[in-house]
């Protein structure tokens, strides 16, 4: 059974069986970068966020599962040139420091005491939560202070 052309829109508007929530007059969406992406915007005075910055900007913290502090300093002087990726890797390189200095310091008091052991056992558990959770943050464009007993504020 055919039904036939559906019915005429009338003077400019759309019939009702047509109109949807994405077809509502607003603002239109940001614009896409040059190589085609969407671009995220981080609150502040960052302005648009490329999917370049991102990369680079998560890799100052996953870098430290493999190289430790080597991979956010790599960053924090070569591929810096964006605020937002200076942030980043200024906070990474801060986890990175913080994490060898207790390991070193600890590891060095543990000859002493052997109970001190579990002193850099467990900032590295409390590092590798915050590094996820910083770079889960960096990932959607955003950027996650952590405390200042993980990121000692050494590099800015």
């Amino acid at each position: 059974m055919a039904y036939g052309p559906p019915p005429s829109p009338g003077q400019g508007r759309q019939p009702a069986w047509q109109q949807s929530a994405w077809q509502q007059p607003g603002p239109p969406p940001p614009p896409p970068d040059p190589q085609g992406r969407g671009t995220a915007q981080m609150p502040g005075h960052f302005g648009p966020v490329s999917h370049d910055d991102t990369t680079w900007s998560l890799m100052a913290y996953l870098g430290q599962f493999l190289v430790g502090a080597i991979a956010p300093a790599i960053v924090y002087l070569g591929k810096a040139r964006s605020p937002f990726v200076r942030r980043h890797a200024a906070q990474g390189l801060n986890i990175g420091i913080g994490a060898f200095v207790v390991w070193v310091v600890a590891g060095l008091l543990s000859l002493a005491v052997s109970l001190l052991i579990w002193v850099p056992i467990l900032y590295t558990a409390a590092v590798m939560f915050f590094l996820v959770h910083a770079a889960r943050a960096a990932n959607r464009g955003e950027f996650r202070s952590t405390p200042k007993i993980i990121a000692w504020p050494l590099v800015k």
